[in-house]
């Protein structure tokens, strides 16, 4: 078996090459990446099936069930995904600023790869691909570390990425999978610190805390989801309703869907029952304070614990608050600084909201559910960062890049 040691030098190898690489050549390659994986289709999906089946074995959560599970649909969404992505403007080369010294020195700031890239991440099958083809385009190389629920999924996948790079004389270490899901290689690949210039985790508050501990490489940490929907005084109650819906139930295990509903008491009396019943068919089960169970005596009551609790599951928390004030302190306290949202009629309380929430992303009278990479543009997403430097927030080609300095002169020297 191939070991981190050799496949770090590997990508050190390929990233020579992929930092040559014409637009053109690129975006070809990814072409051909997307043709390949709907070729494969069929390879793909008998991988996955032994993964599902092994996952059931294994006690793993339905809803959890569902990140794991492709379909012809997915399989199909991944493939534009890289086609989208050969379509987008490649970051490489731009120059994002330029001045002359009084030494007559001309400065540009160009954007150039990061480099290696290591991505550790739990059981997504979308998320190899995503992650290949945004690196390929920014001409990082990559190394993959997905979990072990979805080894035989990764490993059809990446199959059908490195036939398309063979196919097309890139180097196939450019996108490289480690087979072996041990903790013991997971944690050398976190301090793989002499090939490695980042690496990025995806998954649960505590696996990404686990990486930020233990990593000794750079890490841009992607963050969970502890995310809540605030209803203001006067809002519009029929569509608070219907973004409730849509931010809890149309896909409870991903990290921006809501964890939380935050309640002005102005339309607490008559929100909460109008939530309840359009919940009722997806049997959420709603917990909250004293004030919101007098308003719906049949749900739990919300323990400490719930309020900073990122669910990932169909269970959702009520906050009934006496106003904005007190729903941001709340949210602020609370949240894990990924997707926070208001509904509101009143601009200024929107305002108000959106300065103050910490967060990667603030929606006013919008689904949690739009924070995502290809929702924004960005053909695919490797993460949404939760944290403060370099990125925040879905990140794109540009969020794994860096910059260099080039300088041109006439034979200056420095006095």
């Amino acid at each position: 078996m191939i070991t981190l040691t050799q496949m770090g030098q590997n990508a050190k190898n390929a990233e020579q090459q992929l930092s040559q690489l014409s637009t053109i050549k690129k975006n070809q390659v990814l072409k051909a990446m997307a043709r390949e994986v709907r070729k494969s289709s069929d390879a793909i999906l008998k991988a996955n099936a032994i993964d599902m089946q092994d996952a059931e074995k294994n006690g793993v959560k339905k809803v959890m069930l569902d990140r794991l599970k492709l379909d012809d649909d997915r399989i199909a969404s991944m493939a534009d995904g890289l086609e989208e992505v050969a379509g987008l403007a490649d970051p490489i080369g731009e120059v994002l600023k330029g001045w002359t010294t009084e030494t007559g020195l001309d400065i540009s700031q160009v954007r150039v790869p990061l480099g290696v890239i290591g991505m550790i991440y739990e059981a997504r099958p979308n998320v190899t691909v995503d992650a290949a083809g945004l690196t390929f385009k920014s001409g990082n190389a990559v190394i993959l570390r997905g979990g072990k629920e979805a080894i035989h999924s990764n490993q059809a996948l990446v199959t059908a990425l490195r036939t398309a790079l063979k196919t097309e004389t890139i180097a196939e270490d450019s996108i490289q999978l480690i087979t072996d899901t041990s903790h013991e290689t997971a944690t050398a690949l976190m301090q793989l610190t002499a090939y490695l210039d980042v690496l990025i985790p995806r998954g649960s508050a505590k696996f990404i805390q686990m990486v930020v501990q233990k990593a000794k490489v750079p890490v841009i940490e992607t963050g969970a989801g502890n995310c809540h929907v605030y209803v203001d005084e006067g809002a519009d109650l029929q569509m608070a309703t219907n973004i409730i819906v849509n931010a809890k139930t149309q896909r409870p295990s991903v990290c921006n869907a809501m964890e939380k509903l935050v309640v002005n008491e102005a339309v607490a009396e008559e929100l909460l029952p109008m939530v309840a019943k359009a919940l009722k068919p997806f049997n959420v089960d709603l917990r909250g304070d004293e004030r919101a169970k007098s308003i719906l005596p049949d749900i739990s009551l919300a323990t400490e614990e719930d309020w900073g609790t990122e669910y990932n599951d169909y269970i959702m928390a009520i906050k009934v608050v006496d106003d904005l004030d007190q729903a941001i302190d709340h949210i602020n306290r609370y949240n894990t600084k990924h997707s926070e949202a208001i509904i509101t009629n009143n601009y200024a309380h929107s305002e108000q909201f959106t300065k103050e929430i910490d967060a990667a992303v603030v929606y006013v009278n919008a689904s949690t559910r739009f924070t995502d990479g290809y929702e924004f543009g960005f053909g695919a997403e490797i993460g949404i960062s939760t944290q403060k430097l370099h990125a925040r927030g879905p990140m794109g080609l540009n969020e794994i890049t860096s910059t260099k300095y080039v300088i041109r002169g006439n034979g200056q020297v420095r006095k």
